[in-house]
């Protein structure tokens, strides 16, 4: 374990990471773990990957579990990288798609939780509470349920239904409200300073980065350590975005990759684009977005905590922010299904909408490599499709 400490991104305060610590308590600001590099790059070797499991715990030296039996793990990780050979061609560039629907849960926040849930049981945590969209919930919960710790979790009431259904048959204690996360974020608050329950909104526990950025780390992995040119992500809270780009520092540090970084892009939809609205005007931290609203759910966060730790990013890597109509977002997640064979989620076809935009305006060059990630399967929004299918009767023939 070469975990050494937490670190305040903003006023460079260092906390013990061996009790549990929410955010700074100087300026509540979110925490990042810091390893000892100097141990990680000596002890730890690219030619060790090879007979390791192909889970997220394969980066263990990166990661910041003290003692392995407090591992909870469902399998999560090491999802695959696509290769879109017919969209390549199409758009002129090396198009991939990191595809989070195959890992539990359905969706890429399977990886906080496990690591989350992992160091909540290594602190002694009992019961947690947090805020979701639903996908994070879901998670969290299946989790917390293998860890015998109690979940409490609070969601809009417009969320996914099927969201909902994981939550519930996974034991946790849910609740709804009517309303948007930055409200279920509100009564969470209440409740965790009554309770005293651990809180585990987004970037309110620093582990979570630590799972999400472990994308990065196998992306990089399955490129054979060539970074690509561009990564798009679609960016609600921004953790994956956040843990992503720590990643790639973190390769940096031990030596496993040069110099170059990818170009970060903050996907966002038009109905709820505070970071893109940051970005455009050239500030360090986001408004709250009033009357939020879009069909990609995950991303409808009106003010993420992190957001100053997201615009950090993508000024540090030369990248940008972008807003998906919803409209664009559904007729891409056809196309990429139908041309791909990939149902990806709405956010993550808001990415492929993002990608022929920038390529159009001439942000993304022909022939770079573009990785898309696509947070969750197509199948944890079945509302959004909409299809008319003929009825038969058995003696028609299916070609009238």
């Amino acid at each position: 374990m070469y975990m050494s400490h937490l670190e305040c991104p903003k006023c460079g305060a260092k906390h013990n990471p061996h009790k549990l610590n929410q955010v700074c308590p100087d300026c509540s600001a979110p925490l990042l773990v810091r390893y000892d590099m100097d141990k990680v790059k000596a002890n730890f070797k690219k030619e060790q990957l090879v007979s390791r499991k192909p889970d997220l715990w394969r980066y263990r030296e990166l990661l910041p579990l003290v003692d392995e039996k407090n591992k909870v793990s469902l399998g999560e990780g090491m999802t695959p990288l696509l290769s879109l050979d017919k969209l390549s061609k199409k758009l002129g560039i090396e198009l991939y798609l990191k595809d989070e629907g195959i890992i539990p849960s359905g969706t890429f926040k399977s990886r906080g939780a496990a690591v989350g849930v992992s160091r909540a049981k290594e602190l002694g945590v009992k019961a947690l509470a947090m805020p979701t969209n639903g996908n994070a919930g879901a998670s969290w919960a299946i989790y917390c349920a293998k860890a015998d710790i109690d979940a409490y979790i609070v969601m809009p009431v417009d969320a996914p239904s099927i969201t909902r259904n994981e939550c519930a048959i996974a034991g946790a204690k849910l609740f709804l409200v009517n309303g948007l996360i930055s409200d279920a974020g509100k009564i969470v608050g209440r409740a965790v300073a009554k309770h005293g329950w651990m809180d585990a909104s987004t970037l309110k526990e620093p582990y979570r980065i630590e799972g999400k950025k472990t994308m990065g780390l196998e992306i990089a992995e399955q490129l054979d350590w060539q970074v690509p040119d561009v990564i798009l992500y679609p960016t609600g809270g921004g953790v994956g975005l956040i843990g992503i780009y720590k990643a790639f520092r973190e390769l940096q540090e031990i030596g496993w990759i040069g110099d170059k970084m990818p170009r970060l892009v903050a996907v966002q939809a038009t109905g709820c684009a505070p970071i893109v609205k940051a970005w455009e005007e050239k500030k360090t931290e986001s408004e709250f977005w009033n009357n939020a609203s879009t069909v990609a759910f995950g991303i409808t966060v009106p003010k993420a905590l992190g957001d100053f730790l997201v615009l950090d990013a993508i000024y540090q890597t030369e990248g940008c922010a972008i807003a998906i109509t919803d409209e664009e977002l559904l007729k891409d997640q056809a196309e990429l299904a139908a041309t791909e064979g990939t149902f990806v989620c709405p956010e993550g076809a808001a990415n492929y909408t993002a990608t022929k935009k920038l390529l159009a305006s001439g942000w993304i060059k022909p022939n770079e490599k573009v990785v898309m990630l696509n947070t969750g399967t197509g199948l944890k929004y079945p509302d959004t499709v909409k299809v008319t299918v003929p009825v038969l009767q058995p003696a028609d023939d299916i070609l009238g």
